[in-house]
């Protein structure tokens, strides 16, 4: 959530940023808010000056009485009693002004760093680095839809029977891939100075506003409505909320957490022709990775946690490339966004398997996660986290780049972890 002191102090900074995004209506949400803000501070002033003016004569009263100014006194009380049913209406009036300014506020979306590149659509994002040669698979090179039925690996006819379309059953080697790709993440992020975090999958109202999912995603989140509780996007709603309405010192910053979870999504209308197989679920397995930092220190973790992801590209010897994505291309919360994608050989496409985003003081000001500066001030943190990593297109590309007569080969990183080094 945007600062409003921030927005009335750089009114068309926010605006211009606000069009960067892409969000419609720019001028008049920020001018409605504005307004609600120049309202709800008169009716705050007219408050404490009716309090001030309330408790004024009741100090006032006990000296009249004293002094056998009778008359005057009630005359006091009278003014005491009608001031104290006058603050009773404007209370009301600055909380119904206070929930409308939040509800307009909430619907703004976090503002694009300066090196966010202009554009719509993913066709305009930036690729800003590339690495690995794209894989020559030949005119018999099939798509891991096909070499999932071949090796028995991977059931969508079971999972679609047991619960519906998107949730695979995994089997044998398939099974254990999945096995040992979690584990593997986890082991270099504990290697990097992540600490594991095994979080609850599903979350309350709360932890989904904290960190931006409500009320901008509720429609793409599995709700469980007896007892209210949303199943988890992802981790990072989760980890990043363990620091919802805390007070971090600065020197035990930065915060670094992953967490393995099953992550859930409805991704209503989103199927077509380019989400086949593995390349879009209802719910798929992944690593996150969380940071809280000092706002002068997030950028530069931005990069080594943008890094970080493309030294587990490179172990798994996966073609990859880096975007930078444009305004109308960014999530609603994000700041800044770096994607990763792999080179899927026999689809002879990009796949997104990692989004890595600095928020800034997006998510910390709906959470409430503040440290204390050196005159003892409390301020805004800044909150990143990314994919380290989703599996199921890691495992499409893996399958569909390392296809050969014999079966599919494991990247060698991967062969401690699976205890062989084919599917076949």
């Amino acid at each position: 959530m945007l600062q409003l002191n921030f927005i009335r102090e750089n009114t068309e900074q926010v605006i211009k940023a606000l069009h960067k995004k892409h969000f419609k209506q720019a001028e008049e949400t920020v001018a409605d808010l504005l307004d609600l803000d120049q309202r709800r501070r008169q009716a705050q002033n007219e408050l404490d000056q009716t309090l001030a003016r309330a408790n004024n004569l009741a100090k006032e009263i006990g000296g009249l009485m004293k002094n056998g100014q009778k008359e005057e006194a009630e005359k006091a009380k009278a003014e005491a009693t009608s001031l104290r049913e006058k603050s009773k209406v404007l209370e009301e009036s600055l909380k119904e002004l206070e929930q409308k300014q939040q509800d307009v506020l909430v619907t703004l979306p976090n503002l694009p760093h300066s090196s966010v590149p202009e554009g719509r659509s993913a066709e305009d994002n930036e690729v800003v680095y590339a690495h690995g040669a794209i894989p020559e698979l030949g005119p018999e090179a099939v798509p891991h839809w096909d070499l999932i039925k071949k090796y028995d690996i991977i059931d969508f006819e079971l999972g679609n029977k047991i619960t519906g379309a998107g949730f695979p059953v995994y089997k044998g080697k398939g099974a254990k891939l999945q096995r040992a790709l979690i584990q593997f993440f986890l082991d270099e992020a504990e290697a990097a100075g992540y600490t594991e975090i095994q979080p609850p999958i599903l979350i309350n109202k709360d932890s989904g506003f904290g960190t931006g999912q409500l009320p901008d995603k509720e429609g793409q989140m599995y709700y469980a409505t007896e007892d209210e509780l949303y199943l988890i996007p992802t981790a990072e709603v989760p980890i990043t909320n363990l620091y919802r309405d805390v007070i971090l010192e600065p020197k035990s910053l930065p915060v670094k957490n992953a967490g393995f979870t099953p992550c859930f999504r409805r991704e209503a209308g989103a199927w077509g022709a380019h989400v086949r197989g593995l390349n879009r679920l209802h719910q798929f397995d992944k690593v996150e990775i969380v940071r809280i930092e000092l706002p002068e220190n997030s950028y530069s973790a931005l990069e080594e946690m943008t890094k970080y992801v493309q030294g587990l590209l490179q172990k798994l010897e996966l073609p990859y490339r880096v975007l930078r994505l444009c305004g109308g291309d960014m999530g609603f919360t994000s700041a800044l966004t770096y994607d990763m994608e792999v080179y899927s050989g026999a689809q002879q496409r990009w796949l997104e398997v990692s989004s890595v985003s600095n928020f800034e003081t997006y998510q910390a000001n709906r959470l409430k996660l503040r440290y204390r500066d050196e005159n003892k001030k409390t301020q805004l943190l800044h909150t990143l986290n990314g994919s380290a990593l989703a599996l199921p297109r890691i495992v499409a590309s893996i399958l569909e780049n390392n296809q050969t007569p014999e079966g599919i080969r494991i990247p060698k990183v991967l062969q401690p972890y699976t205890k062989f080094d084919m599917i076949s």
